[in-house]
């Protein structure tokens, strides 16, 4: 599949899948005679890949040697000792889903406080404000 379809399949934009491909994260399978890049499932689920490590803030590196260990395309880097490795990934990730958790919490009580402060005020259009 084109570039369009897999962009819409995965959420990501043109410009982020071109990204991921210049810095060697994911490569299309194969370009159309016209030149286009053509994309497998394979290729889908390794951006889907990419794609949940991104909030978690993976850097490109750990990108890359995860992407190594769990989906190994030809070519890609030989990871010394691959299992304390992955250890040390998981727990940055459920470190990470920790701090996403607490910013979700302090978000959530932020907007309950705006949203009870809203109700408390005069409906802006009534008459009694003006």
């Amino acid at each position: 599949m084109q570039i369009g379809e897999v962009a819409e399949r995965t959420g990501l934009s043109l410009r982020t899948i071109r990204y991921y491909e210049e810095v060697g994260l994911v490569v299309p399978s194969a370009r159309s005679q016209g030149g286009f890049r053509l994309y497998t499932e394979p290729d889908i689920d390794r951006l889907q890949l990419i794609k949940r490590m991104k909030p978690l803030g993976f850097q490109l590196e750990e990108m890359r040697e995860v992407l190594a260990i769990l989906d190994p395309v030809p070519g890609s880097p030989p990871v010394a000792d691959p299992a304390g490795r992955l250890a040390e990934f998981s727990g940055a990730a459920e470190q990470a889903c920790r701090d996403l958790r607490a910013k979700l919490t302090a978000a959530e009580e932020f907007s309950a406080l705006l949203r009870a402060h809203r109700e408390r005020l005069p409906d802006a259009d009534s008459p009694a404000r003006t």
